[in-house]
């Protein structure tokens, strides 16, 4: 359904080239959900926004490829793409609150969407696809609240909302950017699981942007880990979990509350991740990596196929390399 090939974005600042993307490919299926996880800045949001092409006029599309079911749409412009905006992909943004606007009752939000997609639509039949979506996002008493302003509305209710609009053109692939990070556990865990519903009932394709490993357990078929503007291994949820092989990904794994019971402290990894204006030579995370090769200072390496599904890119995976045990090793088994 989504293939994207050697994607590089960069955004051109007073300061220089800031390479937010770089040569990402991945594909996702039908019915699918691919977790793209990571620390801030790693390009996860980025990437999600240049397939949309929702990007600034400081950014552009250095080179690679976007195919949506197998058409090329990487030199569509705004016109293009506000088509298939809604309808092909559509976003959950972040947080709930600035997403809605506050002067408009919640139901006319989602009528609004609604609209875009089906201009002609009767006012009866409108009604009815708002209180449809509202419940199809759990929303109780949909008729009645749909009067009712975002203001009224819990975090947990706004996030709903925000869906419904999402969902109003009934997209076959949507892009859920940290769409519970401005929740509480609770609610956090409702909204999960919603969107896991929605997903197995409407067929639709998702990408999952979080940083959260806890969230990616609970929702994701394929696991995409984001360091640095690529993609540095990408597997099932089984294989990220139980075989990682990136030490950014056990570096990841050290730090969840699991790995680190009956210690004092969390596990953190070293360091920050680099400003991608100037990129370091060879492997950006070396320098964070203390099982870092003399080969990972000078040269960057390539994706190395650990099962068909299953890829890293760590010269640790070189036959050459010196064989060292995951520190992460029946942590979750």
């Amino acid at each position: 359904m989504l293939e994207v090939k050697n994607l590089s974005v960069s955004f051109y600042t007073p300061k220089g080239e800031v390479e937010a993307v770089r040569n990402v490919s991945f594909t996702l299926k039908a019915g699918e959900v691919l977790a793209v996880v990571g620390e801030s800045g790693c390009g996860k949001s980025v990437l999600c926004k240049s397939i949309m092409k929702l990007l600034p006029s400081s950014a552009k599309i250095k080179s690679g490829s976007i195919c949506i079911n197998g058409v090329d749409i990487t030199g569509y412009g705004e016109q293009e793409m506000r088509k298939m905006r809604g309808k092909i992909f559509s976003m959950i943004f972040q947080d709930p609150m600035t997403a809605l606007n506050p002067t408009m009752p919640v139901g006319a939000q989602i009528a609004e969407a609604v609209k875009v997609h089906r201009p002609r639509i009767s006012k009866a039949e409108l009604k009815c696809q708002v209180i449809e979506l509202m419940a199809l996002v759990g929303i109780d008493r949909p008729e009645e609240r749909m009067k009712l302003y975002p203001y009224h509305f819990s975090g947990g209710m706004r996030q709903r909302s925000v869906m419904a609009i999402a969902l109003a053109g009934y997209p076959d692939i949507l892009f859920a950017d940290e769409p519970t990070t401005a929740l509480d556990v609770t609610i956090q865990g409702q909204i999960l699981d919603l969107l896991r519903d929605i997903q197995r009932r409407l067929k639709t394709a998702t990408v999952f942007v979080t940083h959260d490993l806890g969230v990616v357990a609970r929702v994701a078929d394929r696991v995409a880990v984001m360091y640095a503007g690529k993609i540095v291994e990408i597997g099932t949820a089984d294989e990220i979990f139980y075989d990682p092989r990136h030490p950014y990904t056990w570096g990841l794994m050290r730090s969840l509350p699991a790995f680190s019971k009956g210690k004092d402290t969390l596990y953190t990894i070293p360091g920050m991740p680099p400003t991608m204006i100037n990129p370091p030579k060879g492997d950006a995370f070396a320098c964070r990596n203390e099982y870092a090769l003399a080969i990972d200072y000078e040269e960057e390496p390539p994706m190395f196929r650990v099962t068909d599904t299953h890829y890293a890119a760590t010269w640790l995976l070189d036959e050459r390399a010196p064989k060292i045990e995951s520190p992460v090793a029946g942590l979750y088994r």
